[in-house]
């Protein structure tokens, strides 16, 4: 048994905070309001000048298990989230094997078991994700995928993802989309403009991002799926997901930190460390996605947690790997880029970090009342630090030494301490 005493507490259902006790026993929130230390309490944890808050949800990491361990692994993948505030994690199906088949479905669930945390999977769309032949999605959704994916490989062929879709809709799971059409795309992770000229490099337009968010809202909304437009970056990009929601499509879209943080001049600075797929770019796209977030366009922030090697990082910039570490640095930018900023409050800030995804996958997680799981992130949205050491295996973040303010304090996961902050 748990007593979280005097904590500013974050309901993001009802977009509401306020001071209160909360006591969890069994994995469960039992209580939320004024509670009395009776002395049966195991721990009782001071939150003063704390936020209280649902356990963050990260629809989107890459812990590159099986295959690619030397990058990440399960276990390192879920320390670094349980420091971020994640207590459920959704894992991508781009590993060594895919996750196209139960017993590679099953691996990633036994050792997400070990973590303390949920780990959840999300299957290939296709068969070796290879765009030609749809999994069989009913049995890896009977042996628990939490959804289908072949994330960071576009899905070309229209029928097919038509029929993924329909398939998608009938057994009631999401179909999440990585939206870039390489035939626009010469060098990828670099976005095509005044950065990329000035190094020489052709990059990634937009519009590899917007032809296809176009055509596949339009799949989303004949077909009634829910349908997931994954880190989307591009004004364009935006603008399509709002038209298919008014159109009465199922569809969601989820944004980056380093997206709504960062633009194309990022790579003058950081070089490779800024290199992500889909590429950073101007700041009127920047600001386009801010503007989704705020007027709900935008649902879900999620990190694309995608750690590689320094040797991978320190190739040149045509070379190297794209993507960041950034489980450990998501809360923390949020509050740092959207709340301080005046652009969401903390109650929106967790609806799209803890509640929309939770509602996505549909899980029971991301509420704050009495009768839901005891998964929790306690953080003082004041403390500020400096982003140093990392809980990942991998380290390959812009954001190395900057100061963020909103440190993670604790995070709980079914009513266990699983992280504190030393």
């Amino acid at each position: 048994m748990i007593l979280i005493k005097g904590g500013r507490v974050i309901d993001p259902e009802k977009k509401s905070e306020e001071i209160a006790d909360v006591a969890a026993e069994d994995g469960i929130i039992r209580a939320i309001g004024r509670l009395e230390d009776d002395g049966s309490y195991e721990k009782v944890i001071d939150a003063s000048d704390l936020v209280v808050a649902p356990g963050l949800v990260d629809v989107h990491v890459h812990f590159r298990d099986p295959g690619l361990t030397y990058k990440e692994d399960i276990q390192t993948g879920a320390a670094a989230a349980r420091a971020g505030g994640f207590t459920t994690v959704v894992c991508m199906a781009n590993t060594r094997p895919p996750v196209d088949s139960v017993e590679t479905l099953n691996h990633v669930a036994g050792e997400g078991k070990k973590t303390g945390i949920h780990v959840l999977g999300a299957c290939a769309v296709t068969v070796g994700l290879k765009g030609e032949e749809l999994t069989d999605m009913e049995a890896l959704r009977d042996a628990g995928a939490a959804g289908f994916t072949d994330d960071g490989i576009p899905l070309m062929d229209e029928e097919l993802l038509e029929r993924a879709m329909e398939r998608a809709a009938s057994l009631a799971v999401p179909v999440s989309l990585h939206e870039e059409d390489p035939s626009y795309i010469r060098n990828n992770g670099i976005n095509h403009g005044a950065v990329s000229e000035k190094l020489g490099i052709y990059g990634s337009p937009s519009m590899a991002e917007e032809s296809l968010v176009r055509r596949d809202c339009g799949i989303a909304v004949r077909t009634g799926a829910r349908v997931n437009i994954q880190h989307i970056s591009s004004a364009g990009g935006v603008e399509a997901v709002r038209q298919a929601k008014r159109q009465g499509g199922d569809v969601w879209a989820e944004v980056t930190p380093h997206h709504f943080t960062l633009t194309e001049n990022a790579v003058l600075t950081y070089g490779t460390l800024a290199k992500m797929n889909p590429p950073l770019r101007t700041e009127e796209d920047r600001l386009a996605l801010i503007q989704g977030l705020k007027d709900g366009t935008i649902d879900i922030i999620a990190t694309d947690h995608a750690p590689h090697s320094r040797e991978e990082k320190g190739k040149p910039l045509t070379e190297a790997p794209s993507g960041i570490t950034g489980l450990e640095t998501s809360l923390a930018l949020g509050i740092t880029e959207l709340v301080d900023r005046g652009y969401l409050t903390l109650p929106e800030l967790m609806e799209k970090m803890s509640l929309n995804p939770a509602r996505l996958y549909g899980l029971d997680c991301g509420r704050m009342k009495a009768g839901a799981p005891a998964d929790l992130v306690i953080f003082d949205p004041d403390q500020e630090f400096t982003v140093e050491k990392f809980f990942s295996k991998a380290d390959n973040s812009p954001f190395k030494g900057w100061k963020l303010k909103g440190k993670v304090r604790y995070t709980i996961c079914g009513g266990e301490i699983v992280y504190r902050a030393v």
